[in-house]
């Protein structure tokens, strides 16, 4: 067997060492080198440790502090200064030596004797607690035990019982039926939409935050952050209650109690988690008087709370539900929060502050609101963006569609939730909507009436799907509206409203896209790709049933069943039902996820 490495050294000379000596001596009559520098090391750490020692003896003057007693330890002797000298920063007046040395001389005294005292009562404790008996000290070790005990009992018992609240009566399902024989029977049919879908979660995705209908399991994205908290659960009770879908309600509630935990270290979306949960605990509580929903509400916001420990007050657009610390998304305009996510809060921490006494909750939203009114507003409008640190506005963008939208529908829900007696909140909705329609609603070439984007002083003539819910909020305006103006703002949801029917209409699968433009001819029509998809959205939806309560139409009912069977046609799967991503395709394909909000608002 080969050993490379020694046959390359076979050849080699080992040099002597000694450099005088040519070779190996064949008797010892010196010591080796190795020999001798271990004994210099040897010498030298023996002189090392003796300078050492030296160096490190204590000073005299040092020690002989040690020699004084308890009481000059604690209290050095002030010497009288030596005429003629002072030590630096000493201060020496004359005429007043004399007495400022008896003056210290009587102070040491004072302060010896109080440590004497001090030194004589602590032994004097000491040893009554030695006299004590055997059974004293075991009754005094069990009396703490038990207090420590009881603290324990009281962190487990949970919060403190919240204060009765009164509930209305809950007009159901029951005693509701329509008269018209077509209206029962879509009304049926849209229950047995909403069952196939909650059945096919029920099947496939329980306990995960959403579906994927045509995987058939569960899904999440990162607004509820990597914990499953059965978004669709909660988000979608008070519609399993309002359709008499009891049996269904009652296994939702029942997961809740059991396994809904809001300690899970998970960073959330504040906006998201307080529509869907908050609202969806809040009105499930108020629709079946079931505290228990109304304590997880309650559990939760407390979790939300930390999110508002800004310089501003102005909330983190997230939050982590265990350790608390907040931050912004990474694409909002230079760290800012979202006008629509800090704005539509209102609502739920209102009927917080109602429902436990605690004005927390109500003072952090109106504090919101109290900022935002002393702000300067370029043209009179919100932007969407506000930085939390510094209380400025980000980048100049005005929608009524995302970013937004639900600002704008709190404050004039707040006015209506107060009975009409938030005048503040009815004020700040009407000078909003002044704006809005000075600047963001105009009429196309072909006369349709759509809102526009305001970015940096330029309007950009493009609709959002989510911005199509303001046909119905300026119908839900009209009654309160100042100068008179009733009739204007119901006739301008009727034309939002027809606008957004058209947005539908003119697609191949009869459901609106993402987004649509006005603009080199278009009208009312998605030109990107990346706007062209359906993601069962309600705001169009929501709109049709507000203008149908209004005004009776039938033509909004009308149009509210042809995007239902379009749904139905063309979303539903066998696991579900999913967005499709292009609605200008006779062949769809699906983006495979259910969202909750499909059976919290849409179906709804």
């Amino acid at each position: 067997m080969k050993t490379p490495a020694l046959l390359a050294l076979s050849g080699r000379r080992i040099p002597t060492l000694s450099p005088g000596a040519s070779s190996f001596p064949h008797h010892r009559a010196t010591l080796r080198l190795s020999e001798k520098f271990i004994l210099l090391l040897i010498l030298s750490a023996f002189i090392t440790l003796c300078f050492g020692a030296f160096f490190f003896l204590p000073d005299n003057s040092k020690h002989k502090r040690f020699d004084l007693g308890l009481e000059d330890v604690l209290i050095p002797h002030i010497d009288s200064p030596k005429e003629g000298k002072h030590t630096s920063g000493q201060v020496v007046i004359h005429g007043q030596g004399g007495h400022d040395e008896h003056r210290h001389r009587e102070e040491e005294e004072s302060l010896r004797d109080k440590i004497r005292a001090d030194h004589e009562r602590a032994l004097q404790e000491a040893k009554e607690k030695l006299r004590k008996s055997r059974e004293e000290l075991q009754a005094e070790i069990q009396t703490e035990k038990n207090k420590v005990m009881e603290d324990l009992k009281k962190k487990d018992a949970g919060p403190k019982p919240l204060p009765p609240v009164p509930l209305p009566k809950v007009v159901g399902v029951s005693d509701g039926e329509p008269p018209e024989p077509d209206a029962k029977e879509r009304r049926d049919k849209i229950r047995e939409m909403m069952k196939h879908a909650w059945d096919s979660y029920r099947q496939y995705g329980w306990g995960h935050n959403e579906l994927k209908p045509l995987a058939k399991k569960g899904h999440s994205t990162n607004i509820f952050g990597n914990s499953q908290l059965g978004a669709t659960i909660v988000d979608a009770l008070d519609t399993l209650y309002i359709m008499g879908l009891h049996d269904e309600f009652k296994d939702g509630q029942d997961w809740i109690e059991q396994n809904l935990d809001f300690g899970v270290n998970a960073e959330v979306s504040v906006f998201e988690v307080n529509i869907r949960f908050i609202g969806g605990l809040l009105a499930a509580y108020y629709l079946s008087g079931q505290e228990m929903f109304k304590l997880k509400a309650v559990q939760l916001a407390e979790k939300l709370l930390p999110a508002f420990n800004t310089p501003t007050g102005i909330p983190w657009a997230m939050v982590n539900l265990k350790s608390g610390v907040g931050r912004n998304w990474g694409w909002a305009s230079a760290g800012s929060s979202i006008l629509a996510e800090f704005g539509t809060l209102h609502m739920e921490f209102v009927h917080l502050t109602y429902l436990t006494g605690n004005p927390a909750y109500y003072q952090k939203v109106m504090h919101i609101r109290k900022l935002l009114a002393k702000m300067d507003r370029p043209n009179g409008l919100y932007p969407n963006y506000l930085n939390p640190r510094t209380g400025r506005w980000g980048q100049h963008h005005t929608s009524v569609g995302g970013l937004g939208d639900s600002f704008y529908e709190y404050l004039l829900k707040a006015w209506l939730m107060s009975d009409k007696t938030d005048t503040e909140a009815r004020r700040t909705y009407d000078d909003a909507i002044e704006a809005i329609e000075r600047h963001l609603i105009r009429k196309s070439n072909g006369g349709l009436t759509f809102i526009g984007e305001w970015k940096n002083g330029h309007l950009e003539r493009k609709m959002g799907h989510l911005a199509c819910f303001a046909g119905g909020m300026f119908a839900l305006g009209a009654d309160g509206s100042p100068d008179d103006k009733a009739g204007h703002y119901l006739q301008l949801g009727a034309e939002i409203a027809h606008t957004c029917h058209e947005s539908y209409d003119r697609t191949v699968l009869k459901l609106g896209p993402e987004a649509f433009k006005f603009d080199s001819g278009l009208e009312a029509v998605a030109v990107r790709q990346n706007e062209k998809y359906y993601i069962l959205r309600p705001e169009v939806i929501e709109t049709y049933w507000y203008m149908w309560r209004f005004t009776h139409d039938p033509k909004y009912r009308q149009w509210g069943w042809e995007a239902a069977q379009a749904i139905d046609k063309y979303c539903r799967v066998s696991g579900g039902f999913s967005g499709v991503k292009d609605v200008y395709s006779s062949n769809p394909t699906y983006d495979d996820v259910q969202q909750s909000f499909f059976l919290a608002e849409t179906l709804k």
